[in-house]
């Protein structure tokens, strides 16, 4: 029964984001408007979550180190068989560096709707852990792909971008123990709520299909990489490692998610092709709501 009830998480995304195609191509609504909300998504709303989520996480390190090195080793093994296109399919080159990040980012919302349905008290403060401690690691993965098409270097552009910097400044204070206070706190999360309605709505406004043949390919081999090698990866990894049952689940849970929304605005704040990787998200949450129910079953059976 969970399964099909975990395919239907994902169909509001999906939705959303068509419904925001159909205003943005079928309203008055100009093309100033969702650039204006993009970087407002990108610049306020979305920082406000990842720090709320980091400054409140309950951080175990020890118990979780094992588990929590090797989603980073798998994401970046994801990141290098993306960059393998080059030599594959030899894509446009802005096409290839936008659409990496694709492969080893996760959707933040729809990581924590389906972990609140399946984990306990217990597996979501898990979860809540691995969020907080790969969010930098994943956008400073991305940055890293992209930091080269902005004339900048990979430093300045980690020290300038929005999400590294609100994840580590919420790790800071969760690690000195500092508490904001409620009116502040309150207003943060709102604030980052607000993020995952409008991250979607943005991505669905820019939706359009890929320009050439050769495009097609690259978004299905990056769907292909984040859907079913990652979580495969993650997968064998917790098994020859022998991890527990509880973190073997969080892992696959986490690697088979499909990519952040946030892509999309990340790559047309840092000169890349926004549209591709526009496309690459939407197929990836359709596509997530057969493989998510699958890496489940296979995990638990």
């Amino acid at each position: 029964m969970f399964p099909l009830n975990t395919a239907f998480i994902l169909l509001p995304d999906f939705i959303l984001i068509l419904v925001a195609w159909g205003i943005r191509h079928y309203t008055p609504l100009r093309q100033s408007i969702w650039e204006s909300l993009e970087q407002l998504v990108y610049w306020v709303l979305f920082p406000c979550l990842l720090f709320s989520s980091a400054i409140n996480a309950k951080l175990v390190w020890a118990d979780n180190m094992t588990m929590l090195l090797l989603l980073g080793f798998c994401m970046c093994a994801s990141g290098a068989l993306a960059y393998s296109a080059k030599w594959l399919f030899h894509p446009d080159p802005v096409n290839l560096v936008s659409g990496i990040q694709t492969t080893f980012r996760f959707n933040t919302y729809i990581v924590l709707a389906v972990s609140a349905r399946l984990l306990d008290t217990s597996g979501l403060e898990l979860m809540a852990i691995t969020i907080a401690c790969l969010v930098p690691i994943s956008n400073a993965l991305s940055v890293m792909s992209l930091a080269h098409r902005s004339g900048q270097s990979l430093l300045i552009e980690l020290l300038k971008n929005p999400f590294v910097l609100a994840t580590s400044a919420g790790l800071f204070f969760n690690a000195l123990g500092v508490h904001l206070p409620e009116m502040i706190q309150l207003n943060v999360s709102r604030l980052g709520n607000a993020s995952i309605t409008l991250g979607l709505m943005t991505v669905g406004a820019s939706l359009q299909w890929v320009s050439t043949k050769k495009d097609g390919i690259l978004v299905f081999y990056w769907t292909f990489l984040k859907l079913i090698a990652l979580p495969a990866m993650a997968l064998l990894g917790a098994n020859l490692l022998h991890l527990p049952p509880s973190q073997k689940l969080n892992a696959v849970l986490f690697a088979c998610m499909p990519t952040a929304t946030s892509a999309f605005v990340m790559v047309n704040r840092m000169g890349g092709n926004g549209s591709i990787v526009a496309v690459t998200i939407s197929i990836m949450t359709l596509v997530a709501a057969v493989t998510i129910p699958f890496w489940i079953y296979f995990v638990n059976d």
